[in-house]
């Protein structure tokens, strides 16, 4: 693919990690295509020899952009960061830039992957309780740091990678009943970062593979 060419995010409307790169491509104004790769359809179109090609962890997203492929949702934000132009998702302060990162890793590595489909489809009947144990375990972990680093934003006054990782959190676990009020930072930020058009345009209530009954 030519650098020239839009980007082509293979992703599925409710994938946080997914959601997590529309974030970052409309904050940065970055057109791109989309590919719906639909999680639960046909026993998983993630799970098919064509998707493993382009991703062999055969996981959503994987992005097309400059001639090469990216599977993980960071390393698209941080690719794009390094190469377009737009509001700086990073802190130029390295204290910041290391409080963001901490906070993205905490997301990323300590709560979602404990609760994504594939981990929950192993669990069975008792999904809903592992996934609201291991969220809770995460907010409340996340809760005291956010105090700590928060002005508007996760991290001072700018948004950065660690909102665009909240926001799809929190949508998760509103989707598995967490009492999202017992952390009223999170709640705080979350309803600001929900207000800000990048993250309207990006949610999944309004992807091309939304579907009508869950439409806004």
């Amino acid at each position: 693919m030519a650098a020239q060419n839009k980007p082509v995010l293979h992703g599925y409307f409710r994938s946080s990690c997914s959601w997590r790169v529309r974030i970052a491509f409309a904050l940065k104004g970055i057109e791109y295509d989309q590919v719906p790769v639909n999680l639960i359809k046909d026993g998983g179109q993630q799970l098919t020899d064509q998707y493993k090609a382009l991703n062999p962890m055969q996981q959503v997203p994987a992005v097309e952009i400059d001639g090469i492929t990216l599977s993980q949702s960071l390393a698209v934000i941080q690719y794009v960061e390094e190469t377009r132009p737009g509001p700086k998702l990073l802190p130029t302060d390295p204290k910041k830039r290391a409080q963001v990162r901490m906070i993205c890793d905490l997301i990323v590595s300590g709560i979602q992957p404990l609760q994504n489909l594939y981990v929950i489809q192993k669990i069975g009947a008792e999904k809903v309780q592992w996934a609201q144990h291991f969220i809770d375990r995460g907010f409340q972990a996340l809760e005291p740091i956010l105090k700590e680093t928060a002005g508007a934003y996760c991290v001072g006054d700018e948004i950065s990678m660690a909102d665009i990782c909240l926001v799809p959190q929190v949508y998760n676990a509103e989707r598995f009943k967490v009492d999202v009020g017992q952390y009223p930072t999170i709640k705080r930020l979350n309803q600001a970062l929900l207000e800000i058009e990048a993250f309207k345009v990006s949610h999944p209530c309004c992807q091309p593979d939304t579907p009508a009954d869950l439409r806004a």
